[in-house]
């Protein structure tokens, strides 16, 4: 009777999971390596400096749950991480455990173990959002006398015409520009997931321009940087501090605003909601896999809010206040 083969360490295990599980098995994209992967460098490093283990030595048995949770307020309490990163690190550390279950079963009380470290709720602030004014401001706020200048006004008008993500602008090439009667912009999102999104006549026109004075081929940049090469996360965002900068002279209220790419993406589901666009129709448009996501802005929106109030009438009689009895109700009433 042969005898089972052994489990594979965890630098196998670590190795398989990102080559053959991410990879091969699940086709993620790129950006969901590149996230993984900082977690197990970050995980990784943890561990040497406070266990004083080599990377190439660390087991599941390093890994416990202690572990984990000291790492996870390591990275909020040292490196200043909030609550959303710290959750994303978890998930990924999660996904590799749920990995490593089947591949060493001998290890599955520290698997499990790990896999029942909760996620940690948070406040989620208002989604913040511009008016048509201030949108307006921001969008003819770029030169239209420089090179950059022409495709920042391109580039902003884009984002608020299809709500993209900026990771969708950036990625962004000629060929996924149909310029053609009905004119449109296919935007590849998350998950691999792609979705087709309509221009306005006046977006069009711009984008038509543009692609007239840039690299024609398809597979080139639609927005190229000053190099001919895609526009980075952080490269949008510094053009959108710079053009906020000049709105600011036309639309004083921007002084006190806090604007991020993320914004105008707001901005575009808040002023198709309140122009009366069904919510599955926005869903589809901002490419959310669940319309239950687009519910926040039916929360963010105080005029919907405003308007459904005024359709009840006020109430009449004196409210009567409710006074605990009991001691220990009173102590309950104080919480």
């Amino acid at each position: 009777m042969s005898r089972p083969s052994p489990a594979p360490g965890f630098p196998t295990l670590l190795q398989e999971f990102f080559c053959q599980h991410l990879l091969n098995q699940r086709n993620v994209s790129s950006q969901t390596i590149a996230s993984y992967r900082d977690t197990f460098r970050l995980l990784l490093q943890y561990v040497d400096s406070r266990q004083n283990t080599k990377p190439v030595d660390v087991t599941l048995g390093n890994l416990n749950a202690p572990c984990i949770l000291a790492f996870l307020d390591y990275l909020e309490k040292e490196r200043r991480n909030c609550i959303r990163s710290r959750n994303a690190r978890l998930a990924a550390i999660r996904s590799f455990f749920r990995y490593a279950a089947a591949k060493d079963p001998a290890s599955l009380p520290t698997i499990q173990r790990v896999l029942a470290i909760p996620m940690k709720r948070f406040e989620r602030p208002l989604l913040g959002f511009l008016s048509a004014q201030e949108i307006q401001a921001i969008l003819e706020a770029p030169s239209v006398a420089s090179f950059s200048g022409r495709r920042d006004r391109v580039l902003f008008a884009l984002m608020y015409n299809t709500g993209a993500r900026v990771s969708e602008m950036a990625a962004l090439q000629v060929s996924d520009a149909v310029l053609g009667r009905c004119p449109c912009v296919r935007l590849h999102g998350k998950g691999r997931k792609e979705r087709t999104v309509p221009l306005w006549q006046n977006t069009a026109r711009q984008l038509k321009q543009w692609v007239s004075r840039i690299n024609p081929k398809p597979d080139s940049p639609l927005l190229p940087n000053a190099h001919g090469q895609h526009l980075t996360r952080s490269g949008i965002e510094s053009r959108l501090r710079e053009a906020v900068r000049i709105a600011r002279s036309k639309e004083p209220s921007l002084k006190t605003r806090r604007i991020s790419p993320h914004t105008l993406r707001h901005t575009t589901a808040m002023h198709l909601l309140q122009s009366g666009v069904d919510m599955t129709v926005i869903a589809l448009w901002l490419g959310h896999e669940s319309p239950a996501t687009t519910h926040l802005y039916v929360e963010a929106d105080l005029t919907l809010k405003e308007r459904a109030l005024s359709k009840l009438d006020e109430p009449t009689a004196k409210p009567i206040r409710y006074r605990a009895n009991d001691k220990l109700l009173r102590f309950l009433e104080s919480l």
